[in-house]
């Protein structure tokens, strides 16, 4: 168990990794919650086109030690401009490896960022019961847990307000931190806990899954066995594989094209978009 004194000091460290990007996400900056002093942001983009009322919140990749808050840039500009409410989070970080600190402070932070926003769906006219979670990597974990994994949320949180997506848009997330795939030993001795997989009912928000067909992070197995019980509970989860793709694939062209308008046809089917919402042009490699 980490000392206080740790635990400080890896929040502020996580903190000044982000203060130190250049770049910063599309959309208003707003401070979401403050922790030991440090401000943690998100960055609100307004829909540009006829809004949807519809708001999806993603949380970037990077094993929960690093990464960068503009991951979703490319997805964030086109989905505001569809009429989307879109909102990228800055989460604290912990320890790279051989640390084995949790990420309980990323899943806290994630919660609080799903409540904020919740909270503020008058002020953003936005639909409480029709905000989507995305994420790639680590922030797909964090943005399933926030779907379906109990507890690790932050204390000073107004914990009445559910910090639940009501879909899920996941890019090779990390869904199972057991023995059998992703294992850095961040987890107990208990990792199942805090697998969404082990948490999938009929209660399971609407999903989709990009996936890489090569990816060795995240492997294709992993990804279908969330499916399959998804399946089995009755949970719609549509699940795309990319042959031959690594993990990340999605970061870069002409897979972000691809991978984008796959989402945005899920975001059709289940109402968070217009019908004859239009494709965005994938380049040519």
């Amino acid at each position: 168990m980490k000392t206080i004194a740790a635990a400080l000091l890896l929040g502020i460290s996580g903190l000044a990794m982000h203060a130190q990007d250049k770049a910063v996400p599309p959309g208003e900056d707003r401070v979401y919650k403050t922790v030991d002093g440090q401000e943690l942001h998100l960055w609100v983009a307004k829909p540009s086109g006829k809004p949807t009322h519809t708001a999806v919140v993603f949380f970037h990749g990077g094993g929960w030690t690093g990464g960068t808050v503009t991951q979703f840039d490319a997805q964030t500009k086109e989905l505001a401009e569809r009429g989307m409410l879109v909102v990228n989070v800055q989460y604290r970080l912990v320890a790279k490896a051989p640390s084995t600190e949790s990420p309980q402070v990323c899943l806290e932070d994630a919660k609080s960022a799903m409540r904020w926003v919740r909270s503020r769906a008058k002020e953003f006219q936005i639909d409480p019961h029709r905000i989507a979670a995305g994420g790639g990597s680590a922030g797909g974990y964090l943005a399933a847990a926030t779907a379906l994994v109990p507890g690790w949320d932050d204390p000073k949180d107004d914990l009445a307000v559910s910090p639940k997506p009501n879909a899920l848009v996941l890019f090779f997330p990390v869904v199972n931190v057991g023995p059998s795939y992703y294992d850095q030993h961040r987890f107990g001795d208990d990792p199942r806990k805090y697998s969404p997989e082990a948490y999938v009912s009929r209660n399971t928000p609407p999903t989709i899954i990009e996936g890489g067909g090569a990816d060795k992070l995240v492997p294709p197995d992993e990804l279908k066995d969330f499916k399959a019980k998804c399946d089995a509970a009755g949970a719609k989860c549509v699940l795309d594989f990319y042959p031959g793709q690594p993990h990340g694939f999605a970061n870069k062209e002409p897979y972000r094209s691809l991978t984008l308008n796959a989402v945005m046809h899920f975001l059709e089917s289940i109402g968070y978009l217009r019908k004859d919402t239009p494709d965005v042009v994938v380049p040519t490699q």
